[in-house]
């Protein structure tokens, strides 16, 4: 079964649709084509706070659709130094080279919390499952 299918109460913010799943993982798509900078970042990660007020979750980014994204935007989501209400992160990559981009960035911008890549989302979901 596909997730990542935005509902109709998705969040439709510029770069991204993100909402909260019924199993407690948060999931964001990125939008086609999508040219993501730092104020896209920060908007989503507002949007992605916003879903739980009170407790912390699981966030599974399906990035496949992404054309660019920016060093500052990068560095933003790697978590460092900021409080988020996130436990973890699964991103899901299109490609082998996609994949060496992906691992490229987590080793240069390391988070704080553990993140994976993931070609499957079946596994990155089971994966995101343990951190509820």
């Amino acid at each position: 079964m596909n997730t990542l299918i935005p509902p109709a109460n998705a969040l439709n913010l510029t770069s991204f649709k993100t909402w909260m799943g019924d199993d407690g993982i948060c999931r964001t798509v990125t939008k086609e084509l999508a040219e993501i900078n730092l104020e896209q970042a920060m908007e989503n990660s507002v949007a992605v706070s916003s879903l739980y007020k009170d407790r912390k979750f699981p966030l599974l980014i399906d990035a496949r659709n992404i054309k660019y994204m920016s060093k500052e935007a990068r560095k933003f989501f790697s978590t460092n130094g900021r409080d988020i209400k996130i436990t973890c992160f699964g991103i899901m990559v299109k490609s082998p080279l996609s994949r060496v981009i992906g691992n490229f960035f987590m080793g240069l911008n390391k988070p704080e919390i553990p993140a994976r890549l993931f070609d499957s989302e079946a596994d990155a979901l089971q994966w995101l499952k343990q951190y509820r």
